[in-house]
């Protein structure tokens, strides 16, 4: 069976299990209101600290690692701030992959929006260097109900999650697009046609396809394609942040590189990006993914970052 995209819905009896678990998902998401669902991720969150043990110690290596000014009990509230939004964010990708649009449509804040606006106006399509902050999901929902942006995402081995996922994405506009990541050619040809394509630079995909570059004062693998999409795209480049509020509602910003990016010196983009991404992550320093080896390449001769 497939959807009207094209999609091809996962339905031997094995995935029956998983279908399952996503309606019980589906329920909740659209039973409870939005804050009581917040609610709900602060406590999942509390319990995954305490039940995963391996990503709570890459998550503490990592806190402890980059804030070593701060004393161990400031350090301790970031890590539990973290650990509480990511379970915060599970609900919140229930609500952006198929919760009502009613619990979508206010409670969020764009900024900077012109400057894709008149990207678009010039015929040109625009690279949205975003980064792993928690609610980067429900964000790029809320920004598909203003303008359509296509994105990338990272194949599944469960064919019901990843069915769920790029469905999810793609619900809010019927022109957006999901890309898989090794899909580079796709996009480029979205960025030439004048399209959004959102970008993450801040993961560790290995020595071969990085540099090493710092991040928090550490020597960080840090990826080049960035730069190299740019040109190949003809495209603009956007940092792009998102946040939640103390009060539970979002704010999404777009921010324009100080100095142009994609112009030739691919060293020097990937240490803007990255001081970009530092400063933006000292600002709300528990909403970020400290959950994700970030620091697993090192340098020839450095010892294992996560050793436990």
């Amino acid at each position: 069976m497939r959807t009207k995209a094209g999609y091809k819905i996962p339905l031997h009896p094995k995935t029956w299990p998983t279908w399952l678990g996503f309606g019980v998902w589906w329920l909740v998401t659209w039973m409870l209101p939005r804050k009581t669902l917040l609610w709900m991720g602060i406590y999942l969150g509390r319990f995954a600290m305490r039940v995963s043990k391996r990503r709570t110690h890459i998550a503490r290596t990592n806190i402890d690692a980059c804030f070593p000014e701060k004393t161990q009990a400031e350090r301790d509230t970031i890590l539990r701030e973290s650990m509480e939004s990511i379970g915060k964010g599970f609900f919140e990708f229930g609500l952006a992959w198929f919760g009502p649009i009613s619990k979508l449509n206010h409670g969020y804040t764009i900024e900077g929006l012109e400057y894709i606006e008149q990207a678009h106006a010039d015929g040109e399509g625009v690279l949205l260097i975003g980064f792993h902050f928690l609610t980067l999901e429900i964000g790029a929902a809320f920004l598909s109900l203003n303008i359509s942006v296509d994105g990338f995402y990272q194949p599944h081995k469960n064919p019901v999650y990843e069915f769920v996922m790029k469905v999810g994405r793609e619900r809010h506009n019927k022109q957006a697009v999901s890309f898989q990541k090794s899909d580079l050619r796709g996009v480029i040809r979205c960025l030439r046609k004048g399209r959004s394509v959102l970008y993450l630079n801040d993961q560790d995909l290995g020595p071969k396809r990085s540099e090493f570059v710092p991040f928090f004062g550490i020597q960080t693998a840090t990826v080049l394609g960035t730069s190299q999409l740019l040109r190949a795209g003809k495209a603009r480049a956007l940092f792009h942040i998102t946040g939640r509020n103390d009060d539970g509602t979002y704010y999404i910003k777009f921010v324009p590189p100080s100095q142009p990016l994609g112009q030739g010196d691919d060293l020097e983009d990937a240490r803007m990006i990255n001081a970009f991404a530092e400063n933006a992550i000292r600002q709300q320093p528990g909403q970020y993914l400290w959950a994700h080896r970030r620091f697993k390449t090192r340098p020839e001769g450095e010892p294992p970052f996560y050793k436990l």
